[in-house]
């Protein structure tokens, strides 16, 4: 088994990233640690992995310079530094140069390209004692040379600082011709809703997703953006990550399936709008939804003080994914990323299932569900998956049960107290092995509240167990999960 790809960011790892990491050199897609909190330095012994597309360390506490020796990785492609503590030039390194200055904003210290400050220091301390003993000799000069030459001195002085004038007009000109260059050049977009295409700026679209500030969610295969279009119209913007840049080199086809895409009719998917490409880029535009997510609903706003149990809208959201995704195994669409951080809110709390164009997408030249790695989020995969490198329907149920067991306990598909190995399902699944009730295992601030509650959740755990089985062939399919989920409802 070779590991081509290792995502564990948004995990709140602590500690220095190991050296013994370049060992697995067998990594050929993505390393990915973002987002967690890291500190030391970074190793130089990851210039050993040579194999390695894309590399993110952004958003954490990293520091010191970034080693020469990463010149080793020979076909990175994509990598990410931002929002850490590194100081230094960058090194000079063409997938470093080519990369966006987003690559490496909010690192204080770093200079040099694709940063648009050079690594000079015009303001250091020798360049201050310099300037004083100019000044002390030039003193003496008008003392001891009388009149004369502090005429001289004067004119000289005035002579510089119109000269420095005019520099510095001249340097604020080429900021602005650079600044208004900057913006790429579309190779093609489209806005496939006809009512919308006069409120959405491509132009408008693009800059949003060049602001950190406008992140909304990293995903596995793309990340979010806000964009607040000139109109007042608010969108949500998916940028595909890199490592899916294959999709650039089949626009026609691309396009295609966006168009087929955005023609679906259901209620609980998220369709594309519209399109943008430039350069090896492809954002993807959806209606914004103002509540978030579901894992954010779960997973942060049951932390807050105000938080009230309200179970019937919980069984209402898990009533519309597993709509939605029935209705997509009907018109043969397999999901890719079946995950609470995937099913997205509206401002009535009714869930849309998104990322629904990743797996027409991916590899659109060969339209097949099949993969060159594991499809999914940590904790959804479904166990088959790391044998068969295959997508399925029965893969796509078990990572909806994956969801629905969040859903009657709020707990996170992979948690320390669980033990080491354990997963959500390991853990309901063990819960007899245990000496645990049905009881123990649902979230107690909604079971609690009356016996219908508690008889509702105690129904759809069956489910969710039947759908998280280990042998696909025995898990329902999604339209028979949907009919058990009503069933719920309407007694």
């Amino acid at each position: 088994m070779k590991l081509l790809q290792l995502h564990i960011g948004s995990n709140y790892l602590t500690g220095s990233i190991p050296p013994e990491i370049c060992h697995i050199r067998n990594l050929h897609i993505a390393l990915n640690l973002s987002f967690n909190h890291l500190h030391g330095s970074l190793p130089p012994e990851l210039g050993k992995l040579d194999k390695l597309v894309s590399f993110d360390v952004s958003n954490n506490q990293l520091s010191g310079t970034i080693p020469s020796a990463l010149k080793g990785m020979l076909s990175l492609i994509e990598v990410n530094f931002s929002n850490n503590l590194l100081t230094g030039p960058v090194p000079s390194f063409v997938p470093f140069q080519k990369s966006p200055n987003s690559s490496f904003f909010g690192n204080k210290g770093l200079c040099g390209e694709p940063l648009s400050f050079s690594c000079g220091n015009a303001n250091g301390p020798d360049s201050k004692n310099y300037r004083h003993r100019v000044s002390y000799r030039i003193i003496l000069a008008v003392v001891g040379s009388g009149l004369a030459v502090f005429i001289s001195v004067t004119v000289v002085v005035l002579l510089f600082m119109m000269r420095e004038r005019q520099e510095k007009a001249s340097k604020s000109a080429d900021v602005a011709d650079s600044g208004a260059s900057s913006q790429p050049s579309i190779i093609a977009g489209n806005v496939l809703v006809e009512n919308l295409r006069q409120a959405i700026d491509l132009d408008a679209v693009v800059k949003a997703t060049m602001k950190d500030s406008n992140m909304i969610y990293c995903g596995t295969f793309s990340t979010v953006y806000k964009a607040v279009m000139p109109s007042g119209l608010i969108l949500s913007v998916k940028r595909l990550k890199s490592m899916d840049r294959t999709i650039i080199h089949h626009q026609n086809k691309m396009i295609r399936e966006l168009e087929k895409l955005s023609k679906l009719c259901h209620d609980n998917l998220v369709r594309p709008i519209g399109f943008v490409i430039y350069e090896d880029v492809a954002l993807l535009l959806h209606n914004y939804l103002p509540n978030g997510t579901l894992a954010q609903l779960l997973h942060e706003s049951t932390k807050q003080p105000d938080y009230r149990p309200d179970w019937p809208t919980r069984l209402s959201i898990a009533i519309g994914v597993a709509e939605g995704l029935a209705f997509l195994h009907h018109v043969a669409i397999i999901h890719l990323d079946i995950s609470s951080g995937n099913v997205l809110l509206d401002a009535d709390f009714k869930p849309l299932l998104g990322e629904i164009e990743i797996s027409k997408l991916l590899d659109p030249s060969k339209g097949t569900a099949s993969i060159s790695a594991v499809a999914g989020s940590f904790g959804y995969i479904p166990p088959e998956y790391a044998y068969t490198m295959q997508v399925t329907a029965p893969g796509n149920v078990y990572s909806y049960g994956v969801v629905l067991l969040e859903i009657l306990t709020t707990r996170l598909p992979v948690e320390e107290d669980f033990g080491e190995g354990v997963d959500l399902v390991k853990w309901v699944h063990g819960a007899p092995a245990r000496g645990e009730t049905p009881e123990q295992i649902l979230d107690a601030r909604l079971s609690t509240v009356s016996f219908g509650w508690r008889k509702e959740m105690l129904t759809a755990l069956k489910v969710a167990l039947l759908c998280t089985d280990s042998t696909p062939a025995k898990r329902p399919k999604m339209k028979k999960v949907v009919e058990m989920l009503q069933e719920i409802k309407q007694n």
